[in-house]
């Protein structure tokens, strides 16, 4: 906010703190809900993970949603584990760590001698059942994980597979919106784009906004005929980052977009971001608040695009995800159920600076290709870019702030719809469900 946003310091720390209240809001919601249920016994062996899984579930889309690392995204290398999110989402994930630790607590409070709440002690009886049931449901979680993985590295292996190269431009955000810098950018995404050719890729990705210009606009032919031309000597198909601004109804638009290009460099799908960061690509509530403005250089809001929408590419369907928006599984989702075939993410981590956000964004991408079992690009402007296989491997890494491209067999999973796929977060809504019953319950027993 600071650096990028321009903001005082003084501001940039009450909102950080205003943040970080809002999240921990969430924690305290699962507290207080846990307790009013007393005493302490067995019944917490699942009260605890339900109550857990609701409040994460509540963030996911409450005041837009931020589901920015919740506990399953933990696990995102740990595979035998994390092949259950394609029936559960990463809420699965969460359930089985908040399993988990409700059982070590119980077990804890038995072994201690000491009580919950001021309640009756925890029995050995209510400790052993706790320890066996957390058990078998991790045998049965890690078992079905290499079931699941067995079967997908078989189906990736007998797979069609397109050769695809991400290019990391590892461009400064300080330097990227300057009308002096625009060039320059232009030449380093093209040198590299050069010198993957010789790995023949059938498709080179660009990552968000690699295009510090509205690309095709009338006020921009210069800047987009450079860039037509020379994908135009490459040969080859781009998949470009850019603002895009449309004229729609007597008035432009604009949208944070992806440009598919013909190896001729026309202009052949575009997918247009639909989940829009709050004060960097549009500011809330602006009629209430006119002296608030956004964080990110842009002409006015950017718009929302289509959900779900793919862009056709050879035949096949490419399912965008742009920045932050890999992070909402049922955005991902959407695009499968539309027939994607490849799901790729671009986004721009520079904003990030050399801190632990980066990997944090990759942890949760990795979930979006198990969930779906699709292949997942990710190409990042500073990293991290990298191919995340159909079981959740990652190949291909990158280095933070490094220039370099990498090119990858990417499978096309031609399967049947995963569970998690047909019917979405279906099991966050039964956590959700049954923890709202049993506080009701609660509640209207107070008063009888």
């Amino acid at each position: 906010m600071n650096d990028y946003g321009h903001l005082p310091i003084p501001i940039c720390v009450i909102l950080l703190f205003l943040l970080s209240g809002y999240l921990s809001l969430y924690i305290a919601l699962f507290t207080t809900a846990l307790s009013r249920f007393r005493p302490v016994n067995a019944s917490y062996l699942l009260l605890i993970p339900v109550l857990w899984v609701a409040a994460e579930y509540l963030r996911s889309f409450l005041f837009t949603g931020f589901p920015w690392e919740l506990l399953g995204h933990s696990q995102f290398n740990i595979l035998p584990v994390i092949q259950l999110s394609d029936i559960t989402g990463v809420y699965g994930i969460s359930f089985l760590i908040a399993l988990v630790n409700a059982a070590v607590f119980l077990i804890g409070l038995c072994l201690s001698g000491k009580n919950g709440h001021g309640s009756l002690l925890v029995s050995k009886k209510t400790a052993a059942v706790s320890a066996g049931v957390t058990t078998l449901c991790l045998c049965l979680v890690i078992s079905y994980g290499y079931i699941r993985i067995s079967k997908i590295d078989y189906l990736k292996s007998v797979a069609k597979t397109k050769k695809i190269t991400v290019v990391q431009g590892n461009v400064d955000q300080s330097l990227k919106w300057k009308t002096s810098y625009q060039l320059e950018t232009i030449n380093k995404y093209m040198g590299l784009s050069f010198s993957a050719l010789e790995d023949k890729p059938e498709l080179i990705v660009w990552p968000e906004t690699a295009t510090p210009f509205y690309f095709l606009h009338k006020y921009e032919k210069k800047l987009s005929t450079i860039v037509q031309k020379g994908i135009k000597k490459t040969g080859s198909w781009f998949l470009i980052g850019s603002p895009a601004g449309v004229v729609e109804g007597g008035s432009e638009k604009h949208f944070n977009s992806a440009y598919l290009l013909d190896p001729e460099g026309n202009n052949i799908g575009r997918y247009d971001k639909v989940h829009l960061v709050p004060y960097g690509e549009y500011v809330p509530l602006r009629k209430l608040f006119p002296f608030v403005d956004k964080l990110v250089v842009g002409i006015g809001d950017f718009s929302s695009g289509t959900k779900g929408s793919t862009i056709s590419w050879n035949n096949l369907k490419l399912g965008v995800q742009i920045c932050f928006e890999i992070i909402f599984p049922d955005l991902a989702r959407a695009a499968v159920k539309n027939g994607a075939d490849i799901l790729i993410n671009i986004t721009n981590d520079a904003w990030f600076g050399r801190t632990s956000a980066p990997y944090q964004h990759l942890s949760m991408t990795i979930f979006r290709a198990v969930e779906n079992r699709k292949a997942l690009v990710r190409c990042a402007n500073t990293g991290i870019s990298c191919f995340v296989g159909p079981s959740g491997r990652i190949s291909s890494v990158t280095s933070l702030y490094s220039d370099e491209f990498v090119t990858h067999n990417v499978p096309v999973m031609k399967t049947e719809p995963t569970l998690y796929t047909r019917f979405g977060d279906i099991f966050a809504i039964i956590c959700t469900a049954a923890a709202s019953i049993l506080l009701a319950l609660k509640y209207f027993k107070r008063f009888q």
